[in-house]
This record gives C-alpha cells, structure tokens and sequence, in this order.
C-alpha cells in the first residue's frame, strides 16, 4: 500500500505498514510538542528524525502536527507558526525563507466521489509546493495539488484550491489572485 500512496494511487490508510509509520511519527510529534522554548536543540533533532528534510535556520512552533513527516521538505530560513497541520501523504515541499502563519493547513489526501470506495477506506494524495519566500497568512488552507509560485502572498483564511503564479496577493474562498505582481526589493 505504502507504493501506492506515494504513486498518488488509491490506496488504504489503515494497512499496517502505513499505521506502524504514523505511529513513529506521533511518537517524534509528542515529542517535538511536548518540548520548551528554551530546548531548541531537541527541538530540531526532533525535527530532523521526524522530516524528510529540514534546511538550517528552520523554526517551527509547536504545536505541530502530520501523518508521516517523511514526505515533509522545510528549506532553510523557513519559519512554522503555531498549530500547523501538514497531511503528507503525498509530498510536501516548502521553499526558502517562507512565512506560515498559525493554524495553516496543508492538505494532500483526497477521497474519492465514488461513495462505497469512501465507506472501503480509500484514498489517495497530491503533491503540494510552496516556492521560496512564500508568506502564508494565519488560517491559510492549501488543498490537494496545489504549487504555490515564489514570493506569493496568501491573505489570512484563504482557501487555495488551485496553482498561483509567482509574485502575486491571492485572497478568498477559493482564494483568488487581487494584485498581479508585487513590488520587489531595491
């Protein structure tokens, strides 16, 4: 099943290679959760036994949490805010120096519109990628499939149900491109 899920096929999520995995990373979450300010360095070793990959100067605020963590790319200078959910059962990639407001969602199951496949348990996942310099505001939701373009910026509670280009302000529900280009530095 696990060969599946990462193909992007159908698969079942309570097939127990799938439940002995989730389970180690529940365990580095506790982990990770249950750790203080002032305990950066377990912090990110946490991190790092829970992620697929975490570049330097990564911060993330717990709490946290995901399916798997393995799926999980963070890239340098990038900071988590609080209460995040990252669902990776497809790949998560985050750019460099990306901001992610509190209680951002990045989603990548999906179920199937067939009603006896949903009662079965199936499912699959899609990839979702955030370019560098990407600033997710507080709220933000990121559904199944999405790439997110550098230098984006997501408005607070946004639900972004499709791909946006680089260098824009989306906001709404579903979220919706208001200004093309943003201004640069210097």
């Amino acid at each position: 099943m696990k060969q599946r899920m990462l193909r992007g096929e159908l698969y079942l999520a309570n097939d127990p290679e799938l439940t002995a995995e989730r389970a180690r990373a529940q365990r580095l979450l506790e982990r990770f959760n249950r750790s203080f300010a002032d305990e950066q360095g377990l912090r990110r070793e946490a991190l790092r036994d829970l992620l697929g990959e975490v570049g330097d100067s990564v911060f993330l605020n717990p709490p946290f949490y995901c399916d798997y963590g393995t799926q999980i790319t963070i890239r340098a200078g990038t900071f988590v805010n609080y209460g995040c959910v990252f669902l990776d059962v497809a790949r998560i990639e985050i750019g460099e120096a990306c901001q992610l407001g509190p209680y951002v969602q990045l989603l990548t199951p999906t179920h199937p519109l067939e009603p006896d496949l949903r009662r079965e348990g199936w499912e699959a996942g899609h990839p979702i990628t955030l370019g560098d310099n990407v600033w997710l505001g507080g709220g933000v939701i990121v559904c199944p499939g999405v790439t997110i373009g550098t230098d984006t910026v997501v408005g607070a509670g946004a639900v972004v149900t499709r791909d946006l280009p680089a260098g824009v302000l989306a906001v709404g529900n579903p979220a919706r491109v208001v200004r093309e280009r943003l201004p640069q530095r210097g």
